[in-house]
């Protein structure tokens, strides 16, 4: 946190961050370049958009799964359930392995709609049975009511007729109705949401 190495640089101390999980140990920790955190060399780590287990493009944020073959405790395609994305290019400081971004938040967006919870792999499969790469799920409360609305990048613009077919997709995984909304081509944010909950409780 910028506010702890403030702190501690002002006492001459240099901090550095590290990223692990208790099964892993260190996955990726910083340099003295500071240009995101380094891959430990021991580990295959990679960016899947969550809900699918897909690999997402270089730079896109995605749920960080790693394989290790530690000889006491191997592990394959470890699911940790945190955001990150990797960074294109190599470090300044000279070391040449993969760099990721940092931690950026948690995978697990499993919210309740109506009484029933919606996952992203629901939304994951609406968008396979249409051959669309990438939407969000937005949940929202207007007038007391929850209401879902779809919002999916496509590079033909609005389509009545597959905006019908892709809301009754919609209605048949996840048992609840939603409006689909088109974007064009990179509109969504690149944050890994696959469902954002805007209601405040």
């Amino acid at each position: 946190m910028p506010a702890v190495r403030e702190f501690l640089s002002g006492r001459r101390i240099e901090a550095y961050q590290a990223y692990g999980t208790a099964d892993l140990g260190v996955i990726a920790y910083e340099t003295p370049a500071r240009e995101g955190l380094m891959v430990s060399e021991e580990i295959i780590l990679e960016i899947v958009r969550p809900g699918t287990g897909d690999p997402v493009p270089e730079g896109e944020v995605g749920e960080v799964v790693v394989t290790t073959f530690n000889r006491d405790y191997p592990l394959v395609r470890f699911a940790t359930g945190d955001l990150s994305a990797v960074l294109p290019g190599t470090s300044s400081c000279g070391r040449t392995n993969v760099r990721i971004k940092g931690w950026m938040g948690r995978a697990d967006q499993t919210t309740k709609v109506r009484g029933l919870f919606v996952h992203p792999h629901q939304v994951a499969e609406v968008l396979r049975r249409h051959g669309l790469a990438r939407g969000r799920l937005v949940v929202a409360n207007e007038a007391g009511e929850d209401r879902m609305t779809l919002r999916v990048e496509r590079a033909g613009g609005a389509d009545a007729d597959l905006a019908a077919r892709i809301e009754a997709t919609l209605r048949d995984v996840s048992k609840l109705r939603g409006d689909v909304r088109f974007e064009g081509p990179g509109a969504l944010p690149n944050d890994g949401k696959v469902i954002e909950d805007t209601r405040a409780y």
